[in-house]
């Protein structure tokens, strides 16, 4: 290599933008904002590509991460409503009405993560456990060891039966 010269076998790190300079540090918002609108407007070129490409990878892991939220309080509502039926009310069915909605929404927004729902489960349902477990006072071992809902059953919006109750 060529002192002074890089070796067209490196690639160069694209020039801070002069728009967005710092802006990302002292206000979001406004880094946002501008972002936006250079992207709009069509100036790609004074983008701040570093910080751009980590917010879209945030917002992706955002999205799993409200996923696996609504997953698990679903989870432990769906527990207690078998562990305790003598609690049972309309408070825990709305619930679990509006984690399902909720999910929903998501789903009709990334349908990718619905694939995904299975390992979610698996991964979630020991939290759920626990999160039963201290909502209830009920040791852990009151529960199944395994998730006893399908997914069907989870995102059912008739499951469980309100005569159940």
């Amino acid at each position: 290599m060529v002192r002074g010269k890089e070796s067209s076998a490196v690639a160069a790190k694209p020039a801070k933008s002069a728009v967005l300079d710092g802006l990302y540090d002292r206000d979001f918002a406004l880094w946002c904002d501008e972002t936006a609108r250079l992207i709009l407007t069509g100036d790609l070129t004074e983008i701040d590509i570093e910080h751009l490409a980590e917010e879209i990878q945030d917002m992706g892991a955002s999205q799993r991460h409200e996923v696996s939220s609504r997953l698990r309080v679903l989870l432990i509502h769906l527990l207690k409503w078998d562990q305790q039926p003598e609690m049972r009310g309309p408070s825990w069915l709305s619930t679990i009405d509006t984690q399902r909605a909720e999910l929903d929404d998501v789903f009709d927004r990334s349908p990718s993560l619905r694939r995904t729902l299975a390992e979610s489960v698996a991964k979630i349902y020991p939290a759920a456990v626990r999160g039963a477990s201290l909502q209830t006072g009920l040791p852990r071992n009151a529960f199944p060891a395994k998730c006893p809902y399908t997914l069907e059953q989870i995102l059912d919006p008739d499951f469980p039966p309100a005569t159940r109750r």
